[in-house]
């Protein structure tokens, strides 16, 4: 007779994510993923597939979460460039904890499909928001009109990616605040 699942799948996705986040694919071992989700390796295997499967099972997870929460700073503020600035702090102040999408895509590249489709969706999603708020702010005289939308997005998201690794090389909050800060005023 088969045995119920005795773990919270959830949860024990979660806890990969911070074995990921830490060590990428290749430098987590099974061993690892199984002591930090507290479950045994066969319950990983039955219940996620292979290590490559969980891996972008919990790369699509720590996407979605962070699209979230970008958007929800894009969006908090009433006035747009609030908004992006707010989004920019966030990184900066979360930026000493690994980030699984910009780990991932130093891991990889675009060699896994599969992978890849999952970091276009979030991007897809994000630069969406990203640029009707860019779009707002310039309507409102804050950021500068003449720029593309597009290309103003593409830069601040090239700098979040720049400011979580300049913090994974060892920057600190001063010179992560002033990435932030100067990637603002280039388009204001």
């Amino acid at each position: 007779m088969a045995r119920n699942k005795e773990f919270d799948r959830e949860q024990a996705l979660d806890d990969a994510i911070e074995v990921f986040r830490e060590h990428g694919f290749e430098g987590t071992s099974t061993q690892m993923l199984v002591r930090a989700m507290k479950i045994g390796r066969q319950s990983l295997y039955d219940t996620f597939g292979d290590k490559w499967k969980l891996y972008c099972l919990a790369v699509e997870r720590y996407a979605a979460a962070e699209t979230e929460a970008h958007i929800a700073m894009l969006r908090g503020a009433p006035r747009a460039q609030d908004g992006i600035r707010a989004m920019m702090d966030r990184v900066v102040e979360n930026a000493s904890r690994a980030c699984l999408g910009v780990n991932s895509v130093c891991e990889f590249g675009q060699n896994r499909p599969d992978l890849t489709a999952i970091h276009q969706a979030a991007d897809r999603r994000l630069k969406h928001a990203a640029k009707q708020r860019i779009s707002e702010a310039q309507a409102q005289g804050d950021l500068d009109a003449t720029l593309s939308t597009e290309e103003t997005a593409d830069f601040l998201f090239a700098n979040v990616a720049g400011i979580r690794i300049a913090a994974r090389g060892g920057a600190g909050p001063k010179e992560l605040k002033a990435l932030a800060r100067i990637a603002l005023r280039v388009v204001t």
